[in-house]
């Protein structure tokens, strides 16, 4: 097992600060997870952390929230209803170029004689710095400074302030600011792949081997420059454009220069020494379906026109005064800690800038950091992003679950593909059509239907907004009960039982099953949820009720059908160990030697053919342990340790959404030391790239799996059935825990201390909180303390030492018996290291 300490960054390249992401030093080794780890963005719009003059670095991408082209699936072997439609996010135009040449010398910072170099991604006042000190092949030293920012109160908004000061010589300064479509006109330089990489890695995006973006505009004007485009084949249209002023006192000259695939706009200086040179350069992005790029250009020029009129020192203010509001909502302190109090602040920082201003889209599985996975939207949006903004911004959840509502035709549509009733999300998707070409760990997924409604349920039951629901959102609780209804079945055996056949869990390592119980348990809350709410609308608003049933369709039958498969749910148990079956098969088959399988072999995906996986009790991440946390009502306590202590040891950790849940049901059944060490796992999986594959983005689910591992699992935090309960899990090294929940329009701040938990209502009316079984009207003005005399259980770790999973028989009559010990598991990341943090 590859391990590192509590606080695994190189201190003296990355110094400690509880506010900011500081890095001390470049060297080029790193930068793809650099480019990543200081990205800036806002939901729609995202910069990745390159430097303005970056000529060998990883991607140097650009990228906006659901701009993709599409192409044909090819099936070596085609079947009837296999997705058809691939789709992939775009690298946009970039207009973060900007040259710097000194007496015709170019700054390239793999190359250069750089003297000091510092990089500042700030989350109070949400913009990365850098300051760079170059000494040129001549001996002059050069001072570059730059701020960089992607506006969160004007969705289409980004600026660059660019700034070079001669430091003890005259020289002739050369400044070219470009916009240039890498897409299709790559530059001279290739960026290369990291050594510890792997050639084939199937998470990462499709590489386009035609030219995607069509010229359609250009347009150079002053000191304004617009290029506009349309995708070849899905025909989505962008336009990009850039305002530029320069600052300085020395003398200076300017000319312009436009083509398909780059506008430049070059500023020529005659620099003296300690008289700095500012290029401020104002850029914005308009992207649409179906829009001419002409009037996209004309929104273009009006978003340069405010931000011109307002002023650069304005923006950076309603930054800051954006940020305020975030951190006041949305902070969650541990004192004592600064090395955590950094990281979580920074994944809190990644969840704002990747869902603040999606506004129409979802939340890709990276953001707008780049371009793993596609950009395709996934459960992972409602399992593990949405609690976070149900509770803390809870009109950005509301508009993601409105997309999700945009889409039901389509996943009606998708549902009579595959001969069902009602309707059936994509698994993977931009444009709301099912983009995964491989339906055994796709399609085969159908517990989105219930991930979605669970997260509406969630937001409904938080926000008290009735009205979303009722007034259209219903229709995907109706639509998803029918397919659960429909895909189901009912067998009798002395007692009638309801099976869902043919499904994944979210273990992709186990796939198309019988009853999974992640899926059924899942399922019975949807059907649950869908019948107890079409019953609620019809007594309280019998109009609404019948606008519904007109719109959809309903049947009275319908109601009591869904509610019969909900109590008849078979839900897997083995008597004989006292756990719960992953599903009807699983328990049957052979266990994985995980003990001694060597690091090269994983992430077991790119390493094994999906056949050999499947044949064994393995897992890629939390299956029923997740089932645990989400409808933890339905299982006791005793159930939910001896179902964690048994998959625990058969989970490699091979997904980032693993090690988050794991860490939340360990601190509820009581293994303390090992909560802590899965979440210190998830807070630096990007930060300390775990998994090697931070270069391709931010694993933006496991950001919001922090929080929920914050709330949730130290903090005991359950919304069970819209009832709030606390049962509290402090780390023991942690002095304090506060964070904030907004509930009902007002927001409470909570304090966890060892002994005690506390309740400020910081604003509005306040809400019903329950403590271990105590009913607590939280009001404002009147704080609430209540002494923790009992902290639950508290196991030794680990607990037990070793697990002896008794095995099944193989084809031959032998006897298979593993003992895997839960501590010492090979639980790595996603590529081909595994990592565990220890204290």
């Amino acid at each position: 097992m590859n391990s590192v300490d509590s606080d695994p960054l190189d201190r003296s390249r990355y110094p400690l600060d509880e506010w900011a992401l500081v890095e001390h030093g470049y060297t080029a080794d790193g930068q793809g997870a650099a480019e990543t780890n200081f990205a800036v963005g806002n939901g729609y719009l995202g910069l990745r952390g390159n430097f303005e003059e970056s000529r060998g670095e990883v991607s140097y991408g650009t990228y906006l929230n659901g701009f993709h082209e599409t192409w044909p699936i090819r099936h070596a072997e085609d079947a009837f209803g296999f997705a058809t439609v691939g789709q992939t996010i775009v690298n946009a135009p970039d207009a973060k170029v900007i040259r710097l040449y000194v007496d015709d010398e170019p700054l390239v910072l793999a190359e250069a004689d750089i003297l000091r170099h510092t990089r500042r991604l700030d989350f109070g006042d949400g913009y990365l710095h850098r300051e760079t000190e170059w000494r040129t092949p001549s001996g002059k030293r050069v001072l570059v400074r730059s701020r960089r920012l992607v506006s969160f109160t004007d969705r289409h908004l980004a600026v660059i302030e660019y700034e070079v000061t001669m430091l003890d010589a005259d020289a002739s300064v050369l400044l070219s600011s470009q916009i240039l479509n890498r897409q299709d006109a790559e530059d001279e330089y290739q960026p290369p792949r990291s050594a510890h990489e792997p050639a084939f890695d199937p998470r990462r995006a499709d590489a386009f081997q035609t030219r995607v973006l069509i010229p359609r505009f250009a347009r150079t004007e002053g000191g304004r420059s617009l290029l506009g485009y349309q995708t070849a084949s899905s025909g989505m249209t962008i336009c990009v454009g850039a305002e530029h002023t320069i600052d300085t006192e020395n003398i200076w000259d300017e000319s312009s220069h436009i083509s398909d695939d780059v506008a430049k706009h070059v500023f020529r200086i005659q620099a003296k020494a300690g008289r700095p040179v500012r290029l401020t350069k104002m850029v914005t992005y308009h992207s649409s379906q179906a829009v001419p790029v002409r009037e996209l250009a004309d929104r273009c020029d009006r978003t340069l026109d405010r931000a011109s009129d307002l002023g650069v020192s304005a923006v950076f203010a309603a930054q800051r005064s954006w940020m305020d509001d975030f951190w006041a909502r949305s902070d969650v302190e541990i004192p004592g800690q600064p090395a955590i109090q950094q990281a979580v602040r920074w994944n809190l920082f990644m969840l704002a800038q990747s869902t603040a201003r999606t506004d129409g889209n979802g939340i890709a599985a990276k953001g707008v950091t780049g371009s793993g996975y596609g950009g395709h939207y996934f459960w992972d949006m409602e399992i593990y992003v949405l609690p976070f903004l149900t509770y803390t911004a809870p009109q950005v959840a509301r508009n993601a679950l409105r997309f999700r509502y945009n889409m039901l035709d389509a996943a009606r549509a998708r549902a009579a593909e595959l001969n069902q009733r009602g309707a059936l999300f994509p698994w993977r998707t931009i444009n709301g059509q099912e983009s995964s070409a491989y339906y055994a760990a796709g399609t085969a997924q159908y517990h989105i239907d219930a991930d979605i409604t669970h997260a509406l349920m969630q937001y409904v039951r938080a926000t008290g907004d009735d009205e979303f629901l009722t007034r259209g959102a219903i229709d995907i609780l109706i639509e998803t009960a029918r397919l659960w209804e429909d895909l189901g079945y009912w067998r009798s055996n002395g007692d009638q039982k309801f099976h869902i056949d043919g499904v994944t869990g979210p273990d992709e390592y186990t796939a198309v099953v019988d009853d999974n119980l992640y899926t059924n348990v899942m399922a019975r809350a949807n059907l649950r949820s869908a019948a107890a709410v079409c019953r609620e609308l019809a007594l309280r608003d019998p109009d609404e009720y019948r606008k519904t049933v007109a719109r959809t369709g309903l049947l009275e039958d319908e109601i009591d059908s869904w509610e019969r498969a909900a109590e008849a749910m078979e839900i897997p148990f083995d008597p004989h160990r006292g756990i719960h079956a992953q599903d009807a098969q699983f328990l049957d088959k052979e266990l994985w030697d995980l003990e001694n399988t060597p690091p090269s072999k994983r992430p077991l995906l790119l390493h094994y053919h999906p056949l050999v996986i499947y044949r064994f009790q393995v897992l890629k991440q939390a299956d029923v342990v997740l089932a645990l946390f989400l409808q933890g009502q339905d299982f006791s306590v005793a159930d939910k340790r001896n179902d964690f202590e048994y998959y625990d040891a058969l989970t490699t950790g091979d997904s980032t959404l693993s090690a988050v849940v794991q860490s939340i049901i360990a601190a509820e059944v009581g293994y303390s030391e090992l909560a802590l060490k899965y979440f210190l796992t998830a807070l630096f999986v990007d930060l300390a790239n775990l998994h090697n594959n931070t270069a391709d983005g931010v694993h933006v689910a496991s950001t919001g799996g922090v929080w929920a591992t914050l709330v949730n699992g130290f903090g005991g935090m359950r919304d069970h059935d819209g009832q709030l309960t606390f049962d509290p899990r402090l780390p023991d090294a942690w002095q304090r825990l506060t964070f904030r929940i907004t509930v009902g329009g007002s927001r409470a701040r909570v304090d966890l201390e060892a002994n005690r938990i506390g309740f400020t209502v910081e604003t509005g009316d306040g809400f019903l909180v329950s403590v271990r079984g105590e009913t607590i009207r939280l009001l404002p003005g009147s704080p609430v303390s209540v002494p923790l005399t009992n902290q639950g259980p508290h196991l030794s770790d680990p607990a037990p030492t070793t697990s002896d999973i008794e095995g099944t028989s193989r084809a031959d009559g032998s006897i298979i018996t593993a003992t895997l010990p839960i501590l010492s598991l090979d639980r790595g990341g996603d590529d081909d290291t595994s990592t565990h943090v220890v204290l």
